[in-house]
């Protein structure tokens, strides 16, 4: 494997929950950083200062902010497929298909993550060849430019990731596309969202199907309008440029 492709590998670190670890990585990560010549050096400098940031903060603040900005709502959801599929039936099949896909390629889990958690998939990735790395962010780029969206009109520095990753494939304006829609949504995380959430989603007794139940809240109904279909034309991970 091209060894700048181990970016990859930054990027799922930098996007999964903060450990320790992560703090005491900051150099390694900084000099991956620096070598990956897909990324202009303007993103390059983001991403280092991101993690002398990290370096230098308590992890317990960078915990609680973590799950302050994924574990409110779901619109800026690290799984994949809450995105694609909402609460659906499709959701689990999708599940098992994806299972199948790491299996194939002997790709290993733990029972820690489900396995469209997007740190997780991005680990994946970095096993696999460039053609294949470009197709699967091809596919998910509409989730990456809308996740990327959110995140910047949340002011978060995770917006870092889906913008880097669209870069790989020369996709990153797809984000600037998104960026109306995004800051015309109410926000989903505030506890006045989260309450009208739970109250939505109760279940009807009446209905004829688990989807059915699903589809009653107005969070499912959104989510199964934004029914996402992937992008037909092969899309490649662009070559190493110059430093």
């Amino acid at each position: 494997m091209d060894e700048g492709l181990l970016s990859l590998r930054v990027l799922a670190r930098l996007l999964d929950y903060p450990s320790a670890e992560l703090l005491a990585a900051s150099p390694e990560l900084i000099a991956l950083i620096q070598g990956e010549t897909r990324w202009p050096a303007p993103l390059r400098a983001e991403l280092s200062h991101w993690c002398d940031e990290l370096a230098g903060s308590e992890l317990l603040d960078l915990e609680e902010a973590y799950v302050e900005m994924f574990d409110r709502g779901r619109a800026v959801s690290l799984l994949l497929f809450e995105h694609v599929h909402g609460e659906s039936r499709d959701r689990g099949q999708a599940m098992v298909n994806l299972l199948a896909e790491y299996a194939a390629a002997g790709f290993q889990l733990d029972a820690r993550e489900l396995p469209d958690h997007l740190p997780l998939f991005l680990e994946y990735l970095s096993t696999r060849p460039e053609a294949e790395i470009g197709q699967w962010l091809g596919e998910i780029q509409p989730i990456l430019a809308l996740l990327g969206a959110r995140l910047e009109e949340r002011n978060s520095r995770y917006a870092l990731v889906p913008h880097a990753l669209l870069t790989l494939i020369g996709a990153s304006d797809s984000i600037a596309d998104l960026r109306p829609a995004a800051s015309a949504e109410p926000p989903d995380n505030t506890p006045q969202a989260l309450d009208a959430v739970w109250e939505e989603e109760a279940v009807r007794f009446e209905a004829q199907s688990d989807q059915d139940c699903s589809l009653q809240s107005a969070e499912g109904r959104r989510l199964a309008e934004r029914k996402y279909q992937a992008i037909p034309q092969v899309i490649q991970v662009i070559p190493p440029s110059g430093p």
